[in-house]
């Protein structure tokens, strides 16, 4: 039943690719907001049914029945944090961190009943941005400079440890680079090893490793940069091309630079046919070719890797996500606001 799920994914995405305005098949984001006032910025999506959220007052998300119901979180002791990343492994286990002070990092292993704190720093320094896992067990989490060097640690336990990368073996960031943290889609994990984290502010560079963080190589972009407000939000991998989006989000209106292709990992870039309409936070493959970005301005899709846009909503949302096991699309955003994009054909 999955697999013919995922066909008839891709046979709609296809179609609309080659009929474009055609009465082939809708699509629409539909509204699955629940009784949460919480801003969110984490979304963890395991399969169609299963998702974690992870947002502001500490509040913590669960759904497994595809968004229809909702369990309510406010982690205990930590209700101040802004959860912005987490990943979900199962229905009973997840890695929570938060953006901003102190850096702290928890697990759970009941279904959010009860949570460990396995990670905190009170350097006013540390900011987590993103985090993401090759697998069930090894993953790896950074954050803005400390010292110059880009934070990196990793996890070897499923996140039940947490050990720092050498300090020589981090990235050294220029004066005024840093990264994001809006939609915990900076940092993207790959196949044997390889691993790509984005950087904004000043400058805006990808960082590259082929051995699970331990050697790094960065690639210069031409989006948006010079200010701590510019930069890349999020990028997305499909095949030998490498989708960067963001730009400047103090303006959401119409601006150039704010999205580009490049040749896996970053060694060459170039600004797409139609590009997207201004800022956006996050984007994210579905498909081979088939792409979302999201952001204050709306949704865009591409059904082309990247080089051709078309607006399909107008709702801001921060982060879309597409489920790891599965063809689910999940949305989530501002005030509890939340979504599930709906694909239909028509007759």
């Amino acid at each position: 039943m999955k697999n013919k799920n995922r066909l008839h994914f891709n046979i709609l995405l296809i179609l609309f690719f080659f009929f474009g305005n055609h009465l082939i098949f809708s699509q629409e984001i539909k509204d699955i907001s629940d009784t949460c006032s919480a801003g969110f910025r984490g979304l963890s999506v395991v399969n169609d049914s299963l998702i974690w959220l992870g947002g502001t007052k500490g509040t913590v998300g669960i759904s497994n029945n595809g968004g229809k119901k909702w369990k309510w979180i406010k982690v205990k002791n930590h209700t101040t944090l802004d959860f912005r990343s987490i990943y979900g492994f199962d229905e009973k286990r997840a890695v929570i961190a938060n953006a901003g002070f102190p850096a702290t990092i928890l697990i759970t292993d009941d279904g959010g009943e009860n949570w460990k704190q396995v990670y905190r720093s009170f350097d006013s320094s540390m900011f987590f941005d993103g985090m993401d896992f090759w697998d069930n067990e090894h993953g790896i989490i950074f954050g803005d400079p400390v010292k110059g060097k880009m934070f990196v640690a990793e996890t070897k336990d499923g996140g039940k440890t947490w050990k720092e990368i050498p300090n020589e073996k981090r990235p050294l960031l220029e004066t005024g680079e840093a990264s994001f943290a809006a939609s915990g889609t900076t940092i993207r994990t790959f196949p044997k090893s390889k691993i790509i984290i984005a950087s904004g502010g000043k400058i805006s560079r990808l960082w590259y490793s082929e051995n699970f963080g331990t050697d790094w190589t960065y690639f210069k972009t031409p989006i948006m940069q010079g200010s701590a407000s510019t930069g890349i939000f999020s990028f997305a991998v499909s095949g030998k091309k490498i989708i960067i989006v963001g730009g400047d989000y103090t303006s959401d209106s119409l601006k150039k630079d704010n999205n580009f292709i490049g040749t896996f990992p970053g060694k060459k870039f170039s600004a797409p046919k139609v590009s997207t309409q201004g800022y956006y936070s996050c984007v994210e493959l579905v498909s081979k070719t088939s792409v979302y970005a999201t952001g204050p301005l709306g949704t865009e899709v591409s059904l082309d890797s990247g080089n051709t846009w078309k607006v399909i909503d107008k709702t801001s949302y921060n982060c879309v996500r597409k489920a790891r096991n599965g063809n689910a699309i999940y949305f989530c955003g501002a005030k509890g606001k939340l979504g599930k994009l709906i694909l239909k054909q028509k007759s």
